[in-house]
């Protein structure tokens, strides 16, 4: 890296990200504990790190016993790529356009069961939240760390295990949305995206290498990714006869997901989109025709969402088109650890 132009200035970013945490973390910048309960999931680095699947993971966590109570979760992000501003409650009419894809994805889930909001400024969206929904007592605040205006009950920084944070440099050298002493914030750090066979020697090795920015107790935890059966657009249900694929993303890093479907299906050709990828008719319809006979269309969630939403209703339910459900895994002795911190956090907030 020493002879890329760019470090000086990922230097320089880094630096300034630095003096803003610090005008935070001295109370020379406003930052509000809020009333309601807050988990953050977020990361150091620009996209791809799976918070999403973490999102959904806590979601299943504190759904209630009870489906006919009024719901006492909630998500909140700033709706990433919608064409909307301001605070908004998801609702059956919204579309990606009107909130973002992955709140529609969260929403078209679990939308009976929690509250799904967005807003660019969070500490004001609680506060509305609150009053909205007294009934709740957590909210999920995806994507925040950077958003110091929102002090949470419990911070979780996730970094993906094939770029983990302690490697990566500030934009625009590297991916670093701020330099590496952020993690300094976190209540727990979760390696995401590892091996199932990823060994002790090497979860120590990574331990040590989190533990020369974080703080010294905050515990280091290991989770993998878990992909369902395709899910087909027209039924909601899960087929697992479809092997002839092509494969359509568009995601940060797609790289995981490529790997998989490779393994696991006949995968003829995969389509890579930008992350948050707004597809049009005409892309659809490029895809369609490009189509071999025999295959199926492969997507993940969060782009079924935005193609689902483009399709005629008898295309809905003849095309072969599917999603892939995807879901965190933790690996054993994280998956405890893991349980153990959100169950001290229960009891103590």
């Amino acid at each position: 890296m020493s002879g890329n132009i760019l470090v000086p200035l990922g230097y320089l970013y880094g630096s300034v990200m630095r003096v803003r945490n610090a005008f935070y973390d001295n109370g020379l910048f406003k930052k509000e504990r809020p009333a309601l309960r807050v988990i953050s999931v977020g990361n150091l680095t620009v996209g791809g790190t799976g918070k999403t699947p973490l999102v959904e993971f806590l979601i299943k966590r504190y759904l209630p016993q009870d489906t006919g109570q009024l719901p006492e979760t909630a998500t909140l992000s700033r709706g990433y790529g919608r064409k909307t501003n301001g605070f908004r409650v998801a609702a059956n009419t919204d579309t990606a356009q009107t909130l973002g894809d992955e709140p529609l994805q969260i929403y078209r889930k679990f939308g009976h069961l929690i509250r799904v909001c967005v807003g660019e400024r969070r500490a004001d969206a609680l506060r509305q939240m609150q009053q909205l929904f007294p009934q709740l007592r957590q909210v999920l605040l995806d994507d925040a760390y950077q958003h110091r205006a929102v002090d949470p009950h419990l911070n979780l920084l996730l970094s993906d295990f094939n770029r983990p944070f302690y490697t990566d440099y500030p934009f625009p050298a590297g991916r670093l949305r701020e330099s590496r002493s952020g993690a300094n914030r976190a209540d727990a750090v979760i390696i995401t995206k590892c091996p199932d066979a990823l060994s002790a020697d090497e979860q120590e090795r990574i331990k040590q290498a989190v533990r020369r920015y974080s703080r010294a107790d905050v515990p280091v935890l290991f989770a993998g990714l878990h992909y369902g059966q395709p899910v087909a657009f027209a039924t909601h249900r899960p087929d697992d006869t479809r092997q002839n694929v092509v494969l359509v993303s568009g995601l940060a890093n797609a790289d995981p997901l490529d790997a998989y479907v490779r393994q696991s299906f006949t995968m003829h050709k995969h389509h890579r989109f930008a992350d948050h990828y707004a597809y049009q008719r005409a892309d659809l319809d490029r895809l369609l025709a490009a189509l071999p006979a025999g295959t199926s269309l492969l997507t993940t969630e969060k782009d079924w969402v935005k193609l689902d939403a483009l399709l005629t209703p008898d295309e809905r339910a003849t095309l072969p088109l599917y999603y892939l459900p995807i879901a965190v895994r933790f690996l054993p002795d994280s998956a405890r650890q893991f349980d153990q911190l959100l169950a001290a956090f229960d009891a103590n907030s």
